[in-house]
Formats: structure tokens, sequence, C-alpha cells
């Protein structure tokens, strides 16, 4: 019944990836398997650890079910899912780079991102330079000798830049450096980018693959020269996942296609509406014809999530809290992904060099599963209060 075979439709590799009922008595979803200690049959193969699970913190069947599904996505060696989409993203950049290394950071990253490595990766002695996500092949001009990661966000958080990834993998690794990706925009449905060249691949498994806001976790895949050194890293730090929530991530998994399709599509119509609002300078959407990075977007991907930004016509954070305080349907909240749309302000103020150059404050939207003309009316009423404040 499962297969991951690539000759079949992505909601087909959805639905049947990872986990083989026929392994389980023929029940369709796996085990929950709540796992610390695993015996071993005798002493021999307790010193040889030879045998396929040798501790809760080093997979279970559960996890396994999982990791192989995000494998059949991604085209990986090996997944790990983790217990945030932060850790998804600190876990590999602690197992990769060391003290003397030199990284380098798109500017327009997820700032808990930005956060980790200003803090903790100074201070344990790397050296970190952020960089404009349009270079291109031009961040070969910022290598270095000591450059181990470049770190890829793309589109960037909350404003939304597309990055050349080819030619920045290609630069990079001419370099021996490798590529990291934070792909949670995207998903491996939209964008697959260990077939861009791409080495370690990272999603805040919270958002779309779980997708009902109930959930933490993430998962970091790799090609099979970085999955070796991933997997022990992992097993180091001993960060995994409880078994619930990874069997509540394959269970969102199952459906996300499908969620997937609606979500592109009402933030496609809405993001369009919204360019013809007054009251809106901007919006800041990948997938619209508008958007300065389109011709990079629609070359490399093949489709666009519910999350955007738009940018109001002048005013500041009066207009920007009006509009937010205006909203009935949108809650304000963080994260996405999830059923339910969502809208935040947008501080760039901890930028260095893709700051931009906007008339007015920015909102960023997270459009949900709700129907289309009601999320349309409860904006308007944003826009309203905005231009009222």
């Amino acid at each position: 019944m499962a297969t991951d075979g690539s000759d079949i439709g992505i909601n087909t590799r959805l639905a049947h990836s990872g986990n083989k009922p026929l392994d389980y008595f023929g029940f369709v979803n796996p085990p929950v398997v709540h796992a610390s200690t695993v015996l071993y049959p005798d002493a021999a193969t307790m010193a040889s650890r030879n045998q396929k699970y040798t501790y809760g913190t080093r997979g279970t069947p559960t996890m396994d079910a999982l990791t192989l599904a995000v494998d059949a996505l991604e085209g990986s060696a090996g997944t790990i899912a983790v217990p945030s989409g932060l850790a998804a993203v600190t876990i590999p950049l602690l197992t990769f780079a060391s003290a003397g290394d030199h990284l380098l950071i798109v500017d327009s990253v997820y700032h808990p991102t930005r956060n980790f490595a200003d803090t903790m990766l100074k201070r344990l002695g790397v050296e970190i330079e952020y960089y404009d996500p349009r270079i291109g092949a031009g961040i070969s001009s910022l290598i270095k000798p000591n450059t181990k990661v470049v770190l890829t966000e793309s589109p960037g958080s909350n404003t939304y830049e597309v990055q050349d990834i080819p030619a920045i993998a290609k630069a990079a690794h001419a370099a021996n450096a490798i590529v990291m990706m934070d792909n949670t925009w995207a998903t491996p449905l939209y964008f697959k980018p260990l077939d861009y060249g791409v080495d370690i691949s990272i999603h805040a498994a919270t958002k779309y693959p779980a997708g009902h806001s109930d959930v933490l976790l993430g998962l970091v895949s790799a090609n099979e020269a970085c999955w070796k050194k991933l997997y022990e890293g992992f097993c180091t730090l001993g960060c995994c996942s409880g078994p619930d929530d990874v069997y509540q991530t394959l269970r969102g998994l199952r459906t996300m296609g499908v969620r997937l399709e609606h979500h592109q599509r009402s933030a496609l119509e809405i993001a369009r509406w919204l360019e013809g609002q007054p009251g809106v300078a901007q919006v800041l959407h990948p997938a619209l014809e508008s958007h300065p990075d389109h011709a990079l977007w629609k070359r490399d991907f093949c489709g666009s999530s519910g999350v955007f930004s738009i940018v109001l016509n002048g005013g500041g954070q009066k207009q920007q809290h009006a509009f937010l305080d205006a909203l009935t349907i949108f809650g304000l909240g963080y994260s996405w992904g999830g059923y339910e749309s969502l809208a935040v302000p947008v501080f760039l103020g901890d930028r260095t060099i893709a700051k931009g150059s906007y008339s007015g404050p920015l909102i960023r939207l997270q459009i949900g599963l709700e129907d289309v003309e009601d999320l349309k009316a409860d904006i308007q009423r944003g826009l309203k209060a905005a231009a009222e404040a």
C-alpha cells in the first residue's frame, strides 16, 4: 500500500509515504511509540548496538514514519525531527559551524535565527556576516577561506525577497562551504531545495505540515554528503521530539497538499485584490507579477503558500495598530500555516542590509482556510481604521 516511488502524484505520496500498514497488522496509521529504554536480546547485541532501535532519543517507529515520508518529499538521504522550527535551525548550525568559522546568513532571515547567530554562535567564536538576499552569484565576493556555511531563506521572512539558490549554491560549493535553506514558506511541495544545490533543508513543521496550530516541531533533511554528520549532531545534542507531536505532524502531512492548494488560491486572490485597494501602497507576494523577484520565483517554484505582507500607504505605528485592532476574523498571533488567518506587525529594525524603502508600515497576513469574501471584509475594516487613525 505504501510507496515512496517517484512515479506517483504528490497527494498520493503524502497519503501513503512513510509507513506500511501491513508492518503493523494492517492498521492504517503507525503506532505512537512512547519510548526511552529499548531492550536488547543479549549482551553481544547490546555491546555492538546491532539492532534497529537502541534508545528513544535515536529514533522510534513513530519518528521513522514521519521522517521517511519527508525523505520521500525532499529526495533526502535522511531527516531528523526536533522540538521546534527554531531547533531545526540551531541544530544543523551547531553541528556544522565551529569556533573560527565564518557563517554567511541572508539578511531577511527569520528573526529568532538572527538572534541565535548574534548571541550564542558569536559567543562560541563563530564569525557572522549578513548578506543581501538578492546577491545571487555575487555572494562569491563575500566568501572567505574560513566560510563553512551559507544560510539561505527564500522567500525571505516578512518581505519575501526570492534568492537565486542555484547561483548561491554553486558559489558556496566552489569554496567547499555547505548551503542550508529555511524552506518553511514553500514546503517541499512547491520548492525542493536539494534539487537546486542545497545540502540541508530546514522546515518549521509547526506550520504547514502540522497545520492546526497545536504542535511545535521542526524537520531537517540532508543530502548524502551531509546526512551522517547531521544525524551525529542530532544524537549528540539529544534534542528529539515527543512521539505525540511527531504523530500529529504526520497526520497533518497527509492533508498538507489539499490545504496548501486552498491557502495558495485564497492568498493569491486576496493579494491581487489588495493591489487595487486604497490605503495599500504595495503587496509583497512573489507570485504577483508586480513583485521584483517574480521571474525568479516563477523559474524555481511551482506554487506559493498563504503568507505575504502588505505595505500601508503612509503612516506609522499608529496606523499599523489601528489596522490590526480593527480585525475581527484575523487573529493577532505569531506563527502561521494553521487553518486560521493571522496578522502581525512587521519590524525591520534588526536588519543591516535588506531594510527596503517602504512608504508605510508593514503588516504580515497569514491567509487561512476561511471564506475569501469574509477575509476581504475584515481587511477592509482594518484599512478603514488605518485611514481614520
